[in-house]
């Protein structure tokens, strides 16, 4: 369908709180799929809604293959236990990698494509891209997850790449 622009961080869209769909009709699912078409061309493993200015509670996953659309998604719970790993983020650079501290296991809730409600426990990667996802619907960026050093290095080493006009 389209490759749409990834806006990038300091852009105000990626604080905003996204909003609830009420209907999943034709335009959700175009938007799904333009979605996936823009994560794919990045590349990446997941991409919010408002990572391409839309702020409605939308976010495609694949982290094994296989594309997963989940809109309203929530974390039901996050485990106590947590472990530190490098992340990317497609609204920062995908080339500045961040040590984030996230749960290792998740439930997850959200409604598929056709409105059904899924349900689910997972760990490992998709477990941290759906938590990296939900921060974004949440308003919440990579910068916000890391420590303060690592967000100093994270934002020289961005600035180091951005051209000056």
């Amino acid at each position: 369908m389209a490759v749409l622009p990834i806006r990038k961080f300091p852009d105000p869209v990626l604080k905003e709180k996204t909003l609830p769909v009420k209907n999943i009709d034709e335009e959700i699912h175009k938007l799904i799929k333009n979605m996936a078409d823009t994560m794919y061309a990045a590349p990446g493993v997941g991409l919010a809604a408002n990572q391409i200015g839309v702020l409605k509670r939308v976010t495609v996953v694949d982290v094994d293959e296989d594309l997963m659309a989940f809109i309203n998604p929530e974390i039901t719970w996050y485990s106590e236990e947590v472990e530190d790993s490098e992340e990317g983020c497609l609204s920062v650079s995908p080339e500045i990698q961040m040590v984030v501290t996230r749960s290792v296991k998740i439930r997850f809730k959200a409604q598929n494509e056709r409105g059904e409600t899924v349900e689910f426990e997972t760990d490992g990667l998709l477990a941290r891209a759906l938590q990296h996802e939900v921060d974004h619907l949440s308003g919440i960026i990579i910068l916000d997850r890391t420590s303060p050093e690592e967000r100093r290095r994270a934002l020289k080493e961005l600035a180091s790449k951005t051209p000056l006009i």
